[in-house]
């Protein structure tokens, strides 16, 4: 199946602002979660748009920048640690995709949704398992979340750099999960998953 057979449906049916989503780090031990949206140009097609995972990181930062730049809408939004405690992962991921759809400017007609799941809502709307790789509007959404994600917490690993979150970018490797019993947590961890530690630390800086 194309990419963009979901899209060319939806737009040959009158929709104009179709917002992909997805969210990237909701299996990590320490850090945000982090959506994007974005809103593609029927009239502005962008090549070599997948799974995030499966491009390069030089690909990905290139795609990054065109999709931006290409792009009718883009938002980036983050769920901070006082929301997952909150919520917990699943709601605060869901949460954070629904502040791509509410933001300044965003005014999607339709969406499309990484998962299974999505919170309630009278836009139109479609869950897709695996749509990073089915869609080009989620794979978009994929690629600039993950950018900016990984970005953000390889500036964190200047802070802790124990922990090597310029490589796990807070996934629980077992390099991850050592340093958390030799070192403790820090206050960019998620208290509520399970750590192994009850020790704390705060930061050098």
């Amino acid at each position: 199946m194309s990419r963009l057979e979901i899209e060319l449906k939806l737009w040959q049916e009158g929709f104009r602002r179709i917002m992909g989503l997805d969210e990237v780090g909701r299996g990590c031990l320490a850090g945000p979660v982090v959506a994007a949206g974005v809103i593609l140009d029927p009239n502005n097609p962008i090549e070599g748009i997948q799974d995030s995972k499966k491009l390069s990181l030089s690909e990905r930062k290139r795609l990054s920048k065109e999709i931006k730049k290409k792009a009718l809408y883009w938002t980036i939004q983050e769920g901070d640690l006082a929301m997952i405690e909150r919520l917990n992962i699943l709601w605060a991921s869901l949460e954070t995709m629904n502040c791509c759809v509410t933001s300044s400017g965003a005014n999607p007609d339709y969406l499309l949704v990484d998962g299974n799941r999505y919170v309630p809502t009278l836009l139109a709307h479609q869950c897709i398992v695996k749509g990073d790789s089915k869609s080009v509007s989620i794979g978009a959404a994929s690629i600039i979340a993950k950018v900016y994600r990984d970005e953000l917490m390889a500036s964190l690993h200047l802070e802790f750099p124990e922990y090597g979150w310029d490589n796990n970018v807070g996934y629980p490797t077992n390099a991850h999960r050592q340093a958390l019993k030799r070192y403790g947590y820090t206050h960019y961890h998620r208290t509520s998953f399970s750590l192994g530690t009850t020790k704390t630390r705060s930061s050098k800086l």
